[in-house]
């Protein structure tokens, strides 16, 4: 007599579909992280598209009724502590996207530190997010360079992926604005000097950006 094939249990497929969904989200975080394989080098943005104002140097500024909501950034530091965008509620965030491998990232480091001295801290808010890197090696680096900021540790970039709503992230470093209501303001590639950081906030924080 003919057998009957077998069919897999109810367990075995639980595991397969589980097992090819992590597949998925790794490729996805994969993909990422594959985008920030170099640093930026003379990058600049896509051409202007959706009523954005494209300058010549990397910057994307979002008119304020076309910005959509910041993803959920959050998570733990490089210093072992925890962190969320959500922290700074209310406030005009810079979200700094680095590592300490990047030479850019270290060539921009000064500009940053300056930037945050200038900018007022009661409504202007710094979080860091350093990827693709060494903990103890980005804690050095931040302790060298004397910033005061936290940093979201996301070794894998898997906190980039929030971006791709807005504007994505093509390389590091890459700097975003998010303005007091939790949405994506600006974006600036490549390293950026002191003078541009404070504009750019100013600017949003003015409602004048776009």
């Amino acid at each position: 007599m003919r057998s009957l094939p077998q069919q897999m249990s109810p367990r075995r497929s639980r595991r397969a579909r589980r097992g090819a969904h992590a597949a998925v989200t790794t490729a996805a975080v994969l993909a990422a992280v594959a985008l920030l394989a170099g640093c930026a080098g003379g990058v600049r943005a896509e051409q202007s598209t959706g009523g954005f104002a494209q300058g010549d140097y990397g910057i994307t500024v979002i008119p304020p009724g076309e910005r959509v909501p910041a993803p959920d950034l959050s998570g733990k530091t490089l210093s072992r502590g925890q962190a969320s965008l959500a922290d700074f509620a209310g406030k005009t965030v810079l979200v700094d996207i680095w590592g300490s491998w990047c030479v850019p990232c270290r060539e921009e480091v000064d500009d940053l530190v300056s930037a945050r001295r200038q900018l007022p801290a009661d409504s202007v808010a710094f979080l860091g997010i350093n990827i693709r890197d060494d903990q103890s090696a980005a804690v050095a680096f931040e302790e060298r360079n004397h910033v005061t900021w936290p940093s979201l540790y996301d070794p894998s970039g898997s906190l980039l992926l929030g971006f791709r709503d807005s504007l994505t992230a093509a390389a590091i470093p890459t700097t975003y604005v998010i303005d007091t209501d939790g949405n994506v303001a600006a974006r600036m590639l490549d390293k950026q000097t002191a003078e541009t950081f404070v504009d750019v906030v100013t600017d949003v924080q003015a409602g004048t950006g776009g």
